[in-house]
């Protein structure tokens, strides 16, 4: 009979207490450190401060957070305990290796074919932050049979309560070639409800920072959501990893350089999106830069200096061939025109300096010339100006919009200035584009963009700007884009981001989803993307599957209340015009609620949710309401089919379809096989 030491649960439990023992002191370390004296001045003394202040809570113990969860045993003999960050005793010697590092790589990719050196692959499982468990894989051993890991089953179909969790725990093969693909290349991933494209891409800024740190923290890193509440569920999975300086923000927090007060209808914003309107904008603020018809003549004391017509022309094509921003080539006029002057000093026994040329740059004459040649353009009164002057739009607009098209962007009623105007979210895009036009946007070394599908090309080309020097990961599902815009193909898609060359990547196996649930949301795939391999539930449970015929909201109340029995929480979704309906139904029945994004507790685990912002979101039982509603709230069936796939597949572990409408009938035919 072993003794308590001898148990290897005992001592891995007492590794785990050596492990966070090391990890206080090791913050301990950080926190005493004194830099009174280190600094020359106060600003390095600030930066310094921050990056301390950053350090030490990279260093935090989340006590419900495993600090390791693996454990690989090499041939040679070397043991590696695998975590979520790095952790050293006194010495300096590992005691948890970060799961990004090198040598975790084979706790995700080691195989029975190929066990990459490995002996042992050891999985621990968790209550809250206990080690309770552990499972062994001898991979190096030919009499054992591979199987599915019970621990990593149970992982996968934990509870969800509360914001997105991270997934280093049970990241699969495939999905680790993405996240460790090289920072140099764009990647885009095409994945299906519940197959973690997500997290993939959020554990792809993480590993990018770890492999690539001095670079990012240089030039920046950038996730875009397709809303706030989206946002709000996904902002806990990067600090978790230990990564606390990963921006946030929406597309529309991008382009946010007016604010927005109106609504377009589906046809303008599908003109106004579309990546001809670049063109369009190009032609109209380049109409502004005229050829030269007077001379300039700059008085230098008693000199006077004289540049042609014909050669301030000769320097406004110049500059119009170099094919530069508007703004760049304004600023370098001046300098050409004075460069011109100093020609004619140095040739009549003048020895001019730059101070002389720079001079020259200032004068008077010079400045005239500009502001008359190649005038300053504001970007909003520019696009102000299309949208607002029929003529205007015609002129530039020739041979790349057609009459009609001229017409679904033109306001009804022109603005009189750009604070007074009621600019829609598709404009706020246009004078992006205008912006970048006059003057270059500023380049991150990495972009994540989620839920790419809704964004039309010219948002494409606003998150292009933003990674012209760097790369990017794209995530997306063709089958679930819902807007009148919604991307047809990935290579038009990514040619509009200007990442042509980027690798695209298919994510098929599904690990949130259970099997009824996905095969009958599958069913819809025919009629909205055709062309896309249906995800595959990886999840031994096949989950709780319903369709339920109700009388009214009273029913959907008691499905709800019926979800809420089970551990975890609960989602009731509904077509955006319900929800008023249903959410007086709950506070009747006096059972609390939150809004999307807004973290559940175990007190309150039921989120009602507008189908229109389901996206993105999961819960582990979900009540669907009128299916039909959910169609019928889209401007077309495809849009609302698109919507309704969406809304069948956030559940984790149930879902219960309720109607007292008929059922849409693509719902009706054969799952897919």
């Amino acid at each position: 009979m072993s003794t308590p030491v001898d148990d290897p649960l005992s001592r891995e439990r007492s590794h785990l207490a050596a492990s966070r023992s090391a990890l206080r002191a090791m913050r301990e370390d950080v926190e005493a450190l004194d830099i009174s004296d280190v600094t020359a001045n106060w600003v390095n003394a600030e930066v310094l401060a921050r990056q301390i202040e950053e350090r030490i809570k990279a260093l935090a113990d989340l006590s419900d957070t495993p600090l390791f969860f693996g454990r690989l045993d090499y041939l040679p003999g070397e043991r590696f305990y695998i975590g979520r960050r790095h952790v050293h005793d006194a010495d300096g010697d590992p005691m948890v290796i970060d799961w990004r590092a090198p040598v975790s790589q084979p706790f995700y990719r080691a195989s029975k074919k190929d066990p990459m050196d490995i002996a042992l692959r050891r999985r621990f499982g968790y209550t809250g932050g206990d080690l309770t468990a552990y499972e062994d894989e001898h991979l190096s051993d030919p009499g054992e049979a591979a199987r599915t890991s019970k621990l990593l089953q149970q992982e996968i179909e934990r509870p969800r309560v509360g914001p997105m969790r991270d997934i280093v725990a049970t990241i699969q093969p495939e999905q680790d070639e993405i996240v460790r693909s090289g920072l140099s290349g764009t990647v885009c991933v095409q994945g299906g409800p519940g197959t973690g494209k997500t997290a993939v891409g959020l554990h792809r800024v993480a590993y990018l920072l770890y492999a690539h740190r001095e670079r990012l923290a240089r030039t920046g890193t950038l996730v875009i959501g397709p809303n706030r509440s989206f946002l709000h569920y996904i902002e806990q999975v990067l600090p978790a990893l230990g990564e606390l300086t990963v921006q946030q923000a929406t597309v529309e927090d991008l382009v946010a350089h007016v604010e927005i007060k109106g609504t377009d209808d589906a046809t303008a914003a599908v003109v106004k999106g579309d990546a001809r309107m670049a063109q369009v904008l190009r032609r109209a603020l380049y109409s502004h830069v005229t050829m030269p018809t007077e001379p300039v003549v700059v008085v230098r004391g008693s000199r006077r200096w004289r540049v042609a017509a014909y050669e301030l022309e000769d320097i406004v094509r110049e500059l119009l061939d170099r094919d530069i921003r508007y703004g760049a080539a304004r600023e370098a006029l001046p300098q050409r025109i004075a460069h011109a002057v100093l020609v004619q000093m140095e040739r009549s026994g003048e020895a001019p300096d730059d101070r002389v040329q720079d001079a020259v740059a200032r004068n008077s004459a010079v400045k005239a010339a500009v502001k008359q040649v190649w005038p300053a353009v504001d970007p909003a009164k520019l696009v102000l100006r299309l949208l607002s002057d029929a003529d205007f739009l015609a002129e530039h607009a020739e041979g790349i919009l057609d009459e009609e098209e001229q017409k679904a962007v033109l306001w009804a009623r022109p603005a009189r200035s750009v604070k007074s105007a009621k600019w829609s979210a598709a404009d706020a895009v246009l004078i992006d584009e205008a912006t970048d036009l006059i003057q270059r946007t500023h380049s991150l070394g990495h972009v994540v963009l989620d839920e790419a599908q809704d964004l039309s090309p010219m948002q494409y080309r606003a998150v292009g700007r933003r990674c012209t020097t760097g790369s990017a990961t794209v995530l997306g599902d063709l089958a679930q884009g819902t807007t009148p815009w919604a991307t047809r193909s990935w290579q038009e898609a990514l040619a509009h981001l200007g990442k042509t060359d980027a690798m695209v990547e298919e994510l098929t196996a599904g690990f949130r989803v259970p099997t009824d649930v996905i095969s009958y949301a599958s069913r819809l795939l025919p009629h909205i993307a055709p062309g896309l391999t249906p995800v595959v539930s990886i999840r031994e449970n096949p989950g709780h599957f319903e369709v339920r015929e109700v009388t009214g909201t009273a029913d959907v109340v008691d499905a709800c209340r019926a979800s809420l029995r089970h551990e975890g929480s609960t989602g009731l979704i509904a077509a955006d015009a319900r929800i008023p309906e249903l959410a007086a139904a709950l506070a009747e029945a006096g059972i609390p609620y939150l809004g999307p994004g807004e973290e559940t507790t175990r007190e309150t685990r039921l989120t009602l949710v507008p189908a229109s912002l389901a996206k993105g979101l999961e819960y582990d039982y979900v009540v669907l309401d009128e299916p039909r509603a959910v169609v019928d709230g889209e401007p077309d069936e495809r849009t609302g089919l698109r919507r309704l796939y969406v809304a069948l597949t956030r559940a984790v572990s149930g879902l219960v379809v309720t109607h007292a409408a008929g059922l849409p009938p693509q719902l009706a035919s054969s799952p897919l096989r």
